[in-house]
């Protein structure tokens, strides 16, 4: 690959995390994953679960930004919940590993509705090379010459209201904001990482006896950037094969499935594409697999 290519991937890859504020990994398949998220969630099924997920964007291109998950969650007693995640999130010359244990406890409003309110506890190993700056024709803050990885705890929490029907979530995970690299005209500096905050709702339509509609939105905000949208739409044909679309606005299309294996195994794959132009020579396709547990 040109270094000119590498310079301008880098560049997009760094003013998503500074312009935009985007510096959490998105998801396609976050209504399944919303343990990352939303601490709440943790416990909210009826038995326990374990999630998995990869996440694969700008498929090969050398050092493009791979995130992979590992969630596990149960009740635990009458009214509390346990979950524990994993989340690996590699892009060029960043590497992190976030780790958190989610507490949740529930209340009956009424007949039809559960209200969970949860706690996270985290914390997260990051490391950048800065060395690898010079490969990619970046410029460097000098304080960044002694750079050495960071462990940082964090806390986050979170509500989550479920309904047979329907839900919502509001959730902050990580309240605190540590050290991380970012960038600024052609240079690298050592900036902090940005608040995010997750609104998200869903509500499942009856279309027949064998079909439902299940809706999702998902609103974040991520502190000094645009409030981020994503709109999502599933047809579940009777439990055993569902299939949708999904629109970030202003960032990307994707089509995903879910097929349900058998013995409480569902697989899931999507396939997002950028409305952005892309870059002369680069896919700009990624790839999400999801694959779920019930244990």
């Amino acid at each position: 690959m040109k270094t000119s290519i590498r310079i301008c991937l880098l560049f997009i890859l760094l003013l998503s995390g500074t312009v935009q504020g985007q510096q959490d990994p998105n998801f396609t398949f976050y209504r399944y994953n919303m343990n990352i998220i939303n601490p709440a969630f943790a416990g909210s099924t009826e038995m326990a679960e374990l999630t998995l997920g990869l996440r694969s964007q700008w498929a090969g291109v050398e050092g493009a930004p791979e995130s992979q998950s590992a969630i596990f969650g149960m009740p635990i007693g009458k009214n509390v919940g346990l979950g524990v995640s994993i989340l690996n999130d590699r892009t060029f010359i960043e590497t992190q590993t976030w780790m958190a244990i989610d507490v949740s406890y529930h209340i009956r409003l009424n007949d039809a509705n559960l209200l969970y309110f949860g706690l996270k506890g985290s914390a997260n190993s990051y490391d950048a090379n800065t060395q690898g700056l010079v490969t990619y024709g970046m410029g460097q803050d000098g304080a960044l010459m002694d750079y050495e990885s960071r462990f940082t705890p964090n806390v986050g929490a979170g509500v989550y209201l479920k309904n047979e029907k329907y839900f919502l979530s509001l959730s902050v995970p990580k309240v605190l904001t540590p050290d991380r690299l970012q960038e600024n005209n052609g240079n690298a500096f050592l900036g902090t990482d940005k608040l995010h905050g997750y609104l998200s709702g869903g509500y499942e339509f009856t279309l027949s006896k064998r079909m439902k509609l299940q809706a999702t939105g998902l609103l974040r905000y991520v502190e000094a950037s645009p409030i981020s949208m994503e709109v999502t739409g599933i047809l579940d044909f009777g439990s055993r094969f569902s299939f949708g679309t999904s629109y970030r606005h202003n960032e990307s299309f994707s089509g995903l499935f879910l097929f349900n294996v058998g013995q409480g195994f569902d697989f899931g794959y999507a396939y997002e594409s950028a409305t952005q132009q892309s870059i002369n020579g680069i896919d700009n396709a990624t790839h999400e697999l999801f694959m779920r547990l019930a244990l």
